[in-house]
């Protein structure tokens, strides 16, 4: 089948389908109001060492509702700080809980029953019950595409990362994550997710140029 994406019915249920599977940002936001926002986006991932920087993407527009902004794009914007806790399994049904479109007056820590933990260095909360969080400050929301559809895609550098103890271990080269014991959770399309723990492993090839390789052939 060959598809063109602006014709073709339902095509982020096929784009979401063949992304997979998509890390989680459970983002923790606070208003100018002091009201604390909790949501999860898939759109998500890591894009460099230094400066450490991570993007996300939320929509403008919250779905369901009439005139409503996206309440943690609004606090992103308007506050410059944010929260990236990873979600795992033991707290998959918790994040969940907090994917609904509630009212921007409504703290989605108390809709799930999860704890707020003081961060460091930003003023918004961590959620305690995730082994690792990213506290973030704003460095760019690039828009993408226009309304109803509108979205920004949100820059953001780490200020301070929190890891817990139990998913470290020590490799050859220092301190790595056991994600074993990490457990994170997969986001895959539709109302589907999946567990990440079934690991492998493929070691990198390195480029050996065809003059050296025939080199060591011959000594």
């Amino acid at each position: 089948m060959l598809i063109d994406p602006k014709n073709f019915d339902r095509f982020n249920m096929i784009l979401t389908g063949v992304v997979v599977p998509r890390p989680i940002a459970f983002v923790s936001t606070i208003s100018t109001e002091g009201v604390v926002n909790l949501a999860p986006y898939s759109f998500f991932n890591a894009m460099a060492y230094n400066p450490p920087t991570l993007i996300f993407s939320s929509s403008r527009k919250a779905a369901g509702w009439q005139d409503k902004r996206k309440d943690t794009l609004t606090n992103v914007e308007e506050t410059g700080e944010y929260v990236v806790n990873v979600v795992v399994d033991d707290i998959a049904a918790a994040m969940n809980a907090t994917a609904a479109e509630y009212p921007s007056d409504v703290s989605e820590f108390d809709v799930a029953g999860l704890t707020e933990a003081p961060s460091e260095i930003v003023k918004v909360p961590r959620v305690l019950e995730s082994p690792v969080n990213m506290e973030c400050r704003l460095m760019q929301v690039v828009n993408i595409g226009e309304q109803p559809h509108a979205h920004g895609l949100v820059i953001g550098e780490i200020v301070r990362m929190h890891v817990r103890d139990d998913i470290l271990y020590e490799g050859p080269n220092g301190l790595r994550i056991n994600h074993e014991a990490l457990r994170p959770t997969g986001r895959l399309a539709g109302n589907m997710y999946c567990h990440t723990d079934d690991v492998y492993e493929l070691v990198r090839p390195a480029y050996v140029p065809e003059e050296e390789s025939a080199g060591r052939a011959a000594d």
